[in-house]
């Protein structure tokens, strides 16, 4: 039997849960293709603000990797533009001179960012904040600028305000309005949420107008239409959306503001649906998740032939934590003569609710900094429930009367994935799940933005009663299986296991492969834990570690030489100099770690490169030591009470190649004056009168952590004793990719001094990393003497970055 084609234009949420939601229903029944223009699998772009503020990456908050697409035959063209749909003929034709044929055709183009059509909106250093390329562009500039001005005041705007503050940047945010997020507080909420970000260092320009981008090629500053100028080197438009529309206008399919579409998101051509932001159904384009996910679904039963009500539109709602800062809405936000208000305003505490009752019916309500009530008032609001049953539910809260418990099986407990309480007890009872990640695995409750976790924790609780295990309710390492970090590297260690693979199939992982998370997971506890007898499996790493280089935005990589301690030799930079004229290196820059970073290199060049300069590898890429900075010391300093510059080489040298949970740095200053910022890093050495202090846990990055007071010495000896033992068990006990500042903070300080204390402990954790260091090799050695991984990595095209 034929398969349907369906073809999907638009590898964003909407889309692709679409295509979800068909093969929920009949998976075996279409052959679908999906174009999407960025070259990347589905990702949560509602994570985007995250990856900008440093919290986490890319391939983090991918929905759905390369191997989804695979494993369900999909074929997916990333990078690839769609630019015209012939409707009579039903086929798509892309910038590839790509023709593909379709049964059904699916739009989910999306919005595009509005850019504020004033003089000089066209200067280099204008950016939007809608896609990684954005981030990557604002994470760039502020590596050599230090001003930026975002306008807007919207969500979208504050997101990235938080983001330009965490890259180190001063940010102004203009707003026309003269409260934030009007659209989704009102005045009291708004300015409360000015205040508190004022606190976390914005500045905000509030009834501003931009009449003009100052600068001739480069944008150097604004000027409002009330005369006023600042200075600026970066300015984000985050001033609103609009529906990506101009593929259907042109193609002779319906449009108003969006795409036009019934309820079961049909367009007025026969055939092609349209979801999502795109997408305006009676009259309303939505730009939240929820509801472009119940047009996904309606849509999906539509085309399989289902009986289905079909998609009648949404009550908005907003649930968010703007820059840690809880808010939430639904409903009608704004007051007139014909709605009364239930109030509260706590400034203390910094707490504010009000809910709207229009002819005593429950209409709307605003939440700031305590927005538990919000999926209760959601539900309420939702079925329009008189205020008296909001009355009684409150009551029942006060007595500890569970929400869930009140709740109908048919109301949402995640509305980002459309999961209902009657779906989620129904798959807790038949599959017996225990835990919040079993629970999100099974149903995808919990999936998306998170927020929905607390009722999924009570919905668990209030099912299981008795048999509900708080201790239970641990993080999984990933969606493909439901076990720990810790029950992870148990069983390697109890069942000897040796390979990812081997994991895998023994611990029962619900992929075949695993994910871009997990596998360079598995690769690191195994070498951790059998490091003389585990061979690292290079396919499980990511990129940069592969390639032994940072890969730039362009395809190049740049190379990083090892300067132990930051020291250098007239021989070293002539070595340098000399592959920099020999490659034809467009950037050479001295790194904030004292080393010399060689940017622009093409891949087939990086073996020939490391081979002239034969010096080690800087592991500016990889998860394991990256620099000891060091300052001049006493040799040369009038205030230096130590010799930082050899304790700094001595522990570089020591440490050099070994494997770590995220990448670790330290410093040696040599006097309280810290020239070599010791107190930012994750281990940090300070000399004093008579000795050595060190500190740990610093971050000097997106989330700046001033390192702890760990311990005081006298020798250096025992500075590498102390540093072998706190390395060690930072490698056995954290999670792979947290940092020392998130480890320390979560096992506690006093706990990591305590089990330093003993002697014993610290012999041990040495003579274990000693055992690992003995086995480390020079990643380039290797590559200049195998032929076969030259082949193999840097004279063929890499597939994806973490595939």
């Amino acid at each position: 039997m034929t398969k349907e084609k369906i073809v999907l234009i638009g590898n964003g949420m909407a889309g692709v849960r679409s295509i979800e939601e068909l093969l929920k229903i009949d998976p075996n029944r279409f052959h679908i293709t999906i174009f999407g223009e960025e070259p990347y699998p589905n990702y949560n772009r509602i994570q985007l603000s995250k990856v900008l503020q440093g919290d986490t990456t890319i391939s983090d908050i991918t929905l759905n990797d390369w191997n989804w697409y695979e494993d369900h035959n999909i074929q997916l063209y990333p990078g690839e533009k769609v630019t015209r749909v012939d409707t009579e003929n039903k086929l798509v034709h892309t910038t590839k001179e790509r023709a593909v044929a379709y049964d059904k055709l699916i739009i989910a183009t999306g919005s595009l960012p509005f850019i504020i059509p004033v003089p000089g909106h066209e200067k280099e250093g204008v950016t939007a904040f809608r896609d990684i390329k954005d981030c990557e562009k604002m994470i760039n500039t502020s590596k050599e600028y230090k001003k930026a001005s975002v306008i807007g005041g919207g969500l979208l705007g504050l997101e990235a305000a938080r983001g330009l503050l965490n890259l180190g940047m001063d940010v102004n945010v203009i707003h026309l309005a003269d409260f934030l997020m009007e659209r989704q507080l009102d005045g009291t909420a708004g300015k409360m949420l000015q205040k508190e970000l004022e606190k976390q260092g914005m500045t905000f320009l509030m009834n501003k107008q931009t009449a003009e981008i100052l600068g001739e090629d480069r944008v150097e500053g604004i000027r409002f239409g009330d005369g006023e100028q600042i200075e600026t080197d970066l300015v984000v438009m985050a001033a609103g959306i609009r529906p990506n529309t101009s593929l259907a206008k042109e193609s002779g399919i319906a449009v108003n503001r969006g795409i036009l579409v019934n309820d079961y998101m049909e367009t007025n051509t026969p055939d092609v649906y349209a979801v999502g932001e795109c997408a305006e159904h009676r009259g309303v384009v939505y730009g939240l998740v929820a509801p472009l996910y119940e047009q996904g679904k309606a849509m999906a039963a539509h085309i399989c032939n289902e009986p289905a009500a079909g998609y009648e539109g949404s009550v908005l709602s907003t649930q968010l934590k703007v820059s840690g800062v809880d808010v939430f809405s639904v409903g009608e936000i704004v007051e007139d003569e014909e709605t009364k208000t239930i109030k509260m305003f706590d400034d203390w505490k910094g707490m504010y609710k009000k809910v709207l009752i229009r002819d005593g019916k429950m209409a709307g309500a605003v939440l700031f900094g305590d927005t538990s009530e919000g999926n209760k008032l959601l539900r309420l609001i939702n079925k329009k429930a008189d205020v008296e049953e909001y009355i009684g539910a409150a009551e029942e809260a006060a007595s500890g009367t569970s929400l869930v418990a009140s709740m109908d099986d048919s109301e949402l407990i995640c509305g980002c994935n459309g999961v209902s309480k009657g779906d989620i007890v129904c798959a807790i009872k038949e599959n017996g799940l225990t835990t919040v990640d079993e629970v999100k695995g099974c149903t995808s409750a919990s999936r998306s933005c998170g927020g929905c976790k607390p009722l999924v924790v009570d919905l668990l609780a209030h099912t299981l009663g008795d048999g509900f295990d708080t201790s239970t309710q641990k993080e999984a390492i990933c969606g493909c299986t439901i076990l720990s970090r810790d029950e992870v590297v148990e069983a390697i260690r109890e069942k000897g296991l040796s390979h990812t693979r081997e994991v895998m199939n023994v611990l029962g992982w619900n992929t075949d492969g695993g994910c871009s998370k997990c596998r360079p997971a598995l690769n690191y506890y195994l070498g951790m834990i059998k490091p003389t007898e585990y061979e690292d499996e290079k396919e499980s790493r990511f990129v940069n570690e592969r390639m032994h280089g940072n890969i730039q935005k362009d395809g190049t990589y740049s190379v990083v030489p090892r300067m132990y301690g930051g020291v250098t030799s007239a021989e070293d930079l002539r070595k340098i100099a000399d592959v920099a004229d020999k490659y034809s290196v467009p950037l050479i820059k001295v790194t904030g770690g004292q080393r010399i970073d060689l940017f622009g290199v093409k891949k087939e060049d990086l073996p020939g490169m490391w081979a002239d300069l034969d010096m080690p590898s800087g592991y500016a890429y990889g998860k394991t030591l990256r620099t000891v900075k060091t300052c001049v010391g006493e040799s040369f300093c009038r205030f230096g009470t130590q010799d930082s510059m050899s304790l700094g080489v001595r522990m570089e040298k020591k440490f050099e190649r070994i494997g770590t949970p995220h990448k670790f740095k330290m410093a040696v200053s040599a006097c309280p004056r810290n020239c070599a910022e010791s107190g930012i890093k994750d281990l940090g050495v300070v000399g004093v009168d008579g000795g050595w202090e060190l500190y740990v846990g610093g971050n000097g990055g997106t989330h700046l952590r001033a390192a702890d007071l760990f311990c005081k010495v006298k020798t250096d000896e025992e500075v590498m004793e102390m540093i072998g033992a706190f390395m060690q068990y930072y490698r056995e006990d954290a999670v792979y990719l947290e940092r020392t500042s998130v480890w320390v903070e979560r096992v506690g300080l006093d706990h990591i001094k305590e089990v330093l204390a003993d002697k014993a402990t610290r012999d041990a954790l040495n003579a274990r990393i000693d055992e690992a260091l003995s086995v480390t090799k020079e990643p380039w050695k290797e590559v200049i003497d195998s032929e076969k991984t030259r082949k193999e990595l840097y004279e063929t095209e890499l597939v994806s970055a973490t595939k």
